[in-house]
């Protein structure tokens, strides 16, 4: 018997002892109820291409609270709107760390970012320093004139566009937007010219991070195969994040140099507020929150306002009452002001209904329970595994929402649903301590870029072409095909 044979067989025989020993941690327990798993790989044959539709199918047979086993690691899975208040409200707590994905380990990201680590006190503090300097009310009202300009930029683009008859790719233009507003509020600057497409590179950058984090990682089912990376995920990851890091590393050392050749330099943006308290965060976890910042805000809130554009385009009734409204309230061919915002509920209805069908981040951010957990009083969550609450399946949940593949933003005018945390009918940013500390921000941009651009044209698609519908996974849903539109001025 040759080496290689006799190293193949321990490997297996290796492989099936911690398989055994894994299936045998639940006996005695009431575990969720879930497909059987085969050998060695689980339940991963399941997942498919779009493991949110795979695992909503599966939830239909086995409940909203479901087990499966993801090569050697326990995955549950929450369906509805009840077991995930119980998870993300009751039992917070106990739900709050995170399983974290091979592919974040790239340059030690997990280590730094506000995303990932656990809920102690370095976490507490980069969350203060972020609800203080950047997310806080009166920090966001200050800077509203900057993203009101960004977004004049957008229609003049867009405006541009449609006097030579060409298209508009939405997502794109929405991300120059999004990236230019951040930028302006974060370090004073755009970062990519709002009238020209030299924003693609960095928008290609995104798009690659939040694929590979997204992808089904063997490392993440096998943790023995780490060593090997065997996809080259962590390898690509510590490409991408390394351009990034180096971008924004470039940023901080011109506001540093700033900084020193003027001794009564005013804070005048957040990284100069952030640099002016070393004791409350580093250099080192400044740049890391740039990263999370510039890559999550700006994937997210753009895939928003695509799949809002594409759903009034596709809807004529919907595209009608939100243009009646938006031309009775502040006028047509106006652009939304925030404070008009409060004003237009059925625009704020069609960002809700958007993010009901189209949440942006399907399964949120995985949780994990580092101990055995009673859930429901009669089930248990057993420890070590991760948890992924499927917001896409709870917005579509036939027990709680009338025609549930139906677009139809009316379905809120009389609702007070909300989509801040506290209903988990609708929870696209999450509940709990790991909500999203983008939130607010989130919903003052996405009305506005949408209430504009409805307001300012008429749009049409493209001769010839059929509007496509089709999602692409990944940590956030987007479209499969990019929307290419016509505007019409009005």
């Amino acid at each position: 018997m040759d080496f290689l044979t006799i190293v193949v067989g321990l490997l297996l025989a290796l492989i099936l002892i911690q398989y055994g020993l894994q299936t045998l941690s639940g006996g005695g327990k009431n575990l969720p109820p879930g497909p059987t798993p085969l050998p060695l790989i689980g339940n991963l044959h399941l997942l498919g291409d779009h493991p949110h539709k795979s695992l909503a199918r599966l939830a239909k047979t086995y409940g909203p609270l479901m087990r499966l086993r993801l090569g050697f690691i326990n995955t549950v899975v929450i369906s509805s709107a009840v077991v995930a208040k119980e998870v993300l409200q009751k039992q917070d707590l106990v739900f709050s760390s995170r399983s974290i994905p091979d592919a974040i380990h790239a340059h030690d990201q997990f280590k730094y970012s506000v995303v990932w680590l656990p809920v102690a006190s370095r976490w507490r503090s980069l969350r203060k320093a972020m609800n203080s300097n950047i997310f806080s009310g009166s920090r966001l009202d200050a800077n509203h004139h900057l993203r009101s300009r960004k977004v004049e930029e957008l229609i003049a683009y867009c405006r541009k566009s449609g006097e030579t008859g060409g298209p508009v790719d939405v997502g794109r233009a929405a991300f120059r937007t999004t990236l230019n507003s951040l930028s302006n509020t974060i370090f004073s600057q755009d970062l990519t010219d709002p009238f020209l497409d030299s924003a693609k590179e960095f928008k290609e950058l995104v798009s690659n991070i939040m694929a590979e984090a997204g992808k089904p990682n063997l490392v993440d089912f096998f943790p023995f195969l780490e060593s090997l990376d065997p996809q080259g995920i962590r390898r690509r990851m510590t490409v991408y994040f390394g351009k990034v890091l180096e971008l924004f590393s470039g940023l901080i050392d011109q506001k540093i140099e700033k900084r020193r050749r003027s001794e009564d330099h005013e804070a005048s943006d957040v990284i100069d507020v952030l640099l002016s308290r070393p004791e409350e965060i580093d250099r080192t976890h400044i740049e890391r929150l740039c990263l999370d910042l510039f890559v999550a805000g700006t994937d997210t809130t753009t895939s928003t306002v695509e799949w809002a554009m594409a759903e009034a385009i596709r809807n004529p009734e919907v595209m009608k009452k939100a243009k009646s409204e938006l031309e009775e309230v502040i006028g047509k061919g106006k652009i939304v002001q925030e404070t008009d915002v409060s004003r237009l509920p059925y625009l704020q209805c069609l960002v809700k209904e958007t993010m009901r069908l189209h949440p942006p981040v399907p399964f949120l951010i995985p949780r994990r329970v580092e101990q055995d957990v009673e859930v429901l009083g009669r089930m248990v969550v057993p420890k070590n595994s991760q948890v992924f609450v499927n917001v896409w399946a709870i917005g579509r949940d036939p027990d709680v929402w009338e025609n549930p593949l139906e677009f139809n933003p009316q379905r809120f005018l009389e609702s007070e649903v909300d989509m801040r945390g506290t209903d988990f009918e609708l929870i696209p940013f999450g509940a709990g301590r790991r909500i999203c500390p983008g939130l607010p921000l989130a919903v003052r941009m996405v009305p506005v870029m949408v209430g504009s651009l409805l307001n300012s044209f008429d749009w049409k698609v493209e001769s010839g072409l059929e509007l496509n519908m089709d999602e692409k996974f990944g940590i956030t849903l987007a479209k499969a095909e990019p929307l290419h539109v016509v505007p019409i001025s009005i």
